[in-house]
């Protein structure tokens, strides 16, 4: 059981991420993007606090969801809590997708002295990095707002040591 500031959760989202998704907006972001679909979760006291066992279980009473989205603020400011919760949905069958502002190379740098990090990436399949550039917002996008942001198959880049572009089916 581990706490978890978070802003709120969308329980059946079909805009973040593949299939339906249970969907959990952390607290707390540094990046501060310029239009940002989300300005409410920047404050680290704002939200509220959640045990992430009880996301965890309401999560598996909907036989649709295929996984669980973590986006914000930004997940990887809280990320002891959020790789406990993503290594027991796996456990339960389900995929894990997380936004972030951070770029990939920008959170293997980070793991160097922040263990956590290495922890959630590594219960990752895909992850959404890089910050929301308002001048380069494009609504064509698959599951991102800006062109700079990548969707990366976290599993085989942290393989290959190298980003592999994930393919949605």
């Amino acid at each position: 059981m581990a706490k978890l500031r978070i802003a709120g959760i969308v329980p059946e989202s079909v805009v973040d991420g593949p299939g339906f998704r249970y969907t959990v907006f952390t607290q707390g972001c540094r990046h501060n993007c310029k239009g940002c679909h989300n300005p409410q979760t920047h404050s680290f006291d704002g939200g509220y606090i959640v045990d992430t066992d009880d996301l965890l279980r309401e999560m598996a009473e909907d036989p649709l969801i295929r996984g669980m989205t973590f986006s914000g603020g930004d997940p990887f400011e809280q990320p002891a809590p959020l790789a406990e919760l993503a290594q027991k949905a796996h456990a339960a069958g389900k995929d894990i997708m997380v936004y972030t502002g951070y770029t990939f190379e920008q959170l293997l740098q980070k793991a160097e002295s922040e263990p956590y990090v290495m922890a959630l990436l590594r219960q990752t399949d895909i992850l959404i990095d890089g910050p929301f550039i308002l001048e380069q917002r494009n609504l064509d996008l698959k599951f991102r707002g800006s062109d700079n942001q990548r969707v990366i198959d976290v599993p085989r880049s942290l393989h290959e040591g190298t980003v592999i572009p994930f393919e949605f089916e």
